[in-house]
């Protein structure tokens, strides 16, 4: 714990340092734990690293409200974009308070936390060891390359582990590297993704112009891409269109800063563009350079390359696109989403590719729309969950505190 203690003052000096250089002292306060609730109540606290995590909870997030008005929600990420987020959900919802043990005291103590739910890699052990009331980890992940770091420090790793009333991996392999560390088999609950229980927006639905302008069977998606992708997504569909006459693109940054430096790169490839961010739609390639619409994106393609697959990120979900019936695409890094690209190509459900070649022959054998529409049942029969979501909130909703 030692260790802990001082990795982790380590990187609260740096990080709060940062944060006065940049004079936001609303962000330091909150990281030091020193925000107060505008409600005099309990608040069930939830944790979340960012929009992603906090996107596959929100069937729970609702549910909870729902059923335990007495109980609000604290929500707590790492990223502004997801206090953004959750901010726009109603919720009380600020920056994580660095894992400083007094840090987080103040905190439990000011907002009278009742309970602890953290998502998938967020378990840090001083915030699970001081929680006064049970702590939950949802669509719990551990990687090999985790496993092997917190197995440096086994003692806090089983005293950490220890204290968590009630954990839900997201695989079976996650689960095993839990139990290897100290999970006890009384908390280990149900296997289940919470990204299987994406339902897509209704203030999403794409207008009848985009629809017109963008057919379904002729319209492919490259959704999240980062730098080094973009380069093969443009060849890629300068090659295929050769075979598909009237081949339309939505290319979608994973950050929508970078839309000046990918609008050069459609330029330079001759392609004729529309940004979304100027308001401009009707050329052969979409450049989504905006944010929180990938759901419309993916409503408008029959085809989707998923993102951070070229690279060495990880890749990006396969959830999303599937609950669209979209044909999937990806590239060889799927390390993030590993159970669930193995269930994918298990059922024939996926296509992957290396390069801008493979890519184009791949939306070139998608071309015909039966085959775009048999290859996303496919994915969305492959991806089913056993356990629905309401029996995991079932689960959730028995082990939080009465008051």
């Amino acid at each position: 714990m030692l260790l802990y203690r001082l990795l982790i003052s380590v990187f609260a000096v740096w990080q709060g340092l940062r944060l006065l250089l940049r004079g936001d002292t609303g962000a330091l306060t909150a990281r030091l734990g020193g925000t107060r609730p505008d409600r005099e109540a309990p608040h069930l606290w939830l944790h979340a690293a960012s929009n992603g995590e906090l996107s596959s909870a929100r069937a729970v997030i609702d549910a909870l409200r729902d059923a335990r008005p007495d109980l609000p929600l604290l929500i707590t990420c790492n990223s502004r974009s997801g206090v953004d987020l959750a901010r726009g959900w109603g919720h009380a919802a600020q920056l994580a308070p660095f894992d400083l043990a007094w840090a987080v005291r103040r905190m439990l103590r000011r907002w009278r936390i009742a309970a602890h739910i953290t998502m998938e890699t967020e378990i840090w052990p001083n915030r699970v060891r001081l929680c006064p009331g049970p702590v939950l980890v949802l669509g719990a992940r551990m990687t090999e390359r985790t496993a092997r770091g917190w197995g440096r420090l086994p003692g806090l790793a089983a005293r950490t582990l220890n204290e968590i009333t009630y954990l839900s991996a997201q695989d079976t392999a996650s689960l095993e590297r839990f139990r290897a560390l100290g999970l006890p088999d009384s908390a280990a609950g149900p296997v289940v993704d919470l990204k299987a229980f994406y339902t897509p927006p209704a203030d999403q639905v794409p207008d009848a112009a985009l629809r017109a302008a963008y057919s379904r069977t002729d319209t492919w998606l490259a959704a999240s891409t980062h730098e080094g992708e973009d380069e093969v997504v443009i060849a890629a569909h300068i090659a295929a269109r050769a075979h598909r006459p009237g081949l339309r693109l939505i290319l979608a940054p994973r950050h929508p800063r970078r839309g000046d430096e990918v609008a050069a790169l459609l330029s330079e490839a001759g392609l004729a563009t529309s940004r979304r961010s100027a308001g401009e739609m009707g050329a052969e390639v979409l450049l989504a350079d905006s944010l929180g619409e990938m759901a419309r994106w993916y409503a408008l393609a029959g085809t989707v390359f998923i993102a951070g697959t070229l690279t060495d990120r990880g890749g990006h979900t396969p959830y999303e696109p599937a609950a669209f019936g979209a044909a999937l695409i990806h590239g060889p890094d799927v390390r993030n989403f590993r159970a669930a690209f193995t269930r994918l190509h298990a059922a024939g459900a996926a296509i992957r590719i290396d390069d801008a070649a493979t890519l184009a022959e791949a939306l070139i054998a998608l071309k015909a729309p039966a085959d775009q529409e048999n290859q996303g049942a496919a994915a969305h029969r492959a991806l089913a969950q056993a356990t629905g979501s309401d029996e995991l909130i079932a689960h959730v909703l028995d082990h939080l505190p009465r008051h």
